[in-house]
């Protein structure tokens, strides 16, 4: 977590919002018209000149709930709410954001977030829960904790994603490596039963396996987990690629409970030897899809039609 409040939190709430308006409209036209929440956030954290890294990753405990949240989600959802109302995205599926005709035409240059809300306020106003929570909130130091409680960040929704990353980081180092391996051999690796597992000599790995292509080309995969509060940086990818070195691995698989900087994703791709980075939310995305040591179950979203007045 984060210890020192970046300077861009100083600005108004609303301020933060507006400056993120245009921003996500430009990393959905770089992102082709279309891209996922957390697509959007990567090619922010990556490209973007007016939002500050150090403000994306910023985390704080709730007072309320005892978890860890980082302000900026639910800015950016709120962001993509007023861009949303105001017709320039459209969200065709959960996690999905969609860019309009609008949105396509828009000139960033005469972009200008005041305007947007013109149009989008008076739909937030005609929202129910929307005025339940405008009532209770103001510009302090409380309203991430209110926000978080009232559910509307989207990882709020998927509280067992907060649950499974808050278990992974409570886990013993061992346990916690396996746990990597288990997940990376569902990837279709197969997992080397001596390198990075006898914990001596493995040149600082947490596993190792191959890979084979339908072509039968077989291809050495290294691992590496790190159970971290903080986010992961360059220096740490550079010392996973020494390792990697040491066994002549073609690929690499690195995995954390956090996050990686952006100089961090950066180091990944240098080279030819490209290392796939795995942060806390694609650990979860894959548990999911493998269902590992999870039941799923069926529950039901409700639509804006349930909160309107009228």
């Amino acid at each position: 977590m984060s210890e020192q409040e970046p300077e861009f939190m100083n600005l108004p709430l609303l301020e933060r919002e507006n400056r993120l308006m245009p921003e996500i409209i430009r990393c959905l036209l770089s992102l082709g018209g279309e891209a996922s929440k957390k697509e959007i956030v990567k090619a922010l954290l990556l490209t973007s000149k007016e939002i500050p890294e150090d403000y994306i990753e910023f985390s704080r405990v709730s007072k309320q709930s005892g978890r860890t949240y980082k302000p900026f989600n639910f800015q950016f959802n709120f962001a993509i709410k007023h861009l949303e109302f105001a017709d320039f995205v459209t969200v065709p599926r959960r996690g999905t954001i969609k860019l309009t005709d609008k949105g396509q035409a828009t000139s960033l240059e005469e972009f200008d977030s005041e305007e947007v809300r013109k149009l989008s306020e008076p739909i937030f106003e005609a929202n129910k829960k929307r005025k339940q929570i405008s009532q209770t909130i103001n510009n302090s130091e409380t309203v991430g904790d209110k926000l978080e409680e009232l559910s509307l960040d989207d990882n709020q929704v998927d509280s067992w994603r907060a649950s499974l990353l808050d278990a992974l980081k409570a886990m013993a180092p061992k346990k916690f490596e396996l746990f990597c391996r288990r997940l990376v051999k569902q990837m279709g690796v197969e997992i080397d039963t001596k390198i990075g597992v006898q914990y001596v000599a493995d040149g600082g790995l947490d596993g190792f396996g191959y890979i084979t292509s339908d072509e039968f080309r077989t291809t050495r995969v290294a691992i590496q987990a790190k159970r971290w509060e903080g986010t992961v940086s360059s220096p740490e990818i550079d010392k996973f690629r020494g390792s990697m070195d040491k066994h002549n691995a073609e690929f690499g698989v690195f995995l954390t409970t956090s996050t990686f900087t952006k100089n961090a994703i950066e180091a990944s791709r240098i080279g030819t030897r490209v290392i796939t980075l795995i942060d806390g939310d694609a650990i979860c995305d894959l548990v999911a899809k493998y269902e590992l040591e999870v039941t799923p179950v069926m529950t039901y979203e409700l639509s804006d039609f349930y909160f309107e007045n009228n």
